[in-house]
């Protein structure tokens, strides 16, 4: 069975990472989108609406699961017996900071990191920017799945 995990804080989760997801899913048997918990984090969302918001918006794709980890998240691909990690870039710069990851992560525990692209109408967004809008009383809904739309 092929695994991938898509890691991340999902917060909260955007059209961005939807892409890159719906891209993968025909390459994978199970996705497991992995929310990284940690404790000196300071999130905007809590853990149980990020799940939920991942959930809805992946509502009809069997092969999404959603799980939270704390930790190295090789190990957490260990334990998941998954050998990808899968990882969205934007930009030039998300592939120099991400190479390195990738490549440390694959001396460490074998795990393959599969780069895919993000849509390119959504290359400009990111949690941090959705994030800022939101808490500016802003309209996120051009940024975020259309499934949550109303629940954020």
């Amino acid at each position: 069975m092929k695994i991938a995990v898509f890691p991340g804080s999902f917060d909260p989760i955007t059209k961005g990472h939807e892409s890159v997801i719906r891209k993968a899913i025909p390459l994978f048997d199970k996705i497991i989108i992995a929310i990284g918990v940690n404790s000196s984090k300071k999130y905007l969302f809590s853990l149980e609406k990020r799940i939920e918001l991942i959930k809805l918006t992946f509502k009809s794709e069997i092969k999404i699961e959603v799980q939270t980890y704390k930790g190295l998240t090789v190990e957490f691909c260990k334990q998941q017996k998954s050998e990808y990690l899968l990882r969205g870039l934007r930009t030039a710069a998300d592939f120099e900071f991400e190479k390195a990851i990738a490549l440390t992560n694959k001396q460490i525990n074998g795990v393959e990191t599969i780069f895919m692209l993000t849509n390119i109408e959504h290359s400009h967004i990111s949690s941090t920017i959705v994030r800022d809008i939101y808490k500016n009383n802003g309209d996120v809904s051009s940024f975020v799945p259309s499934e949550i739309i109303g629940v954020i």
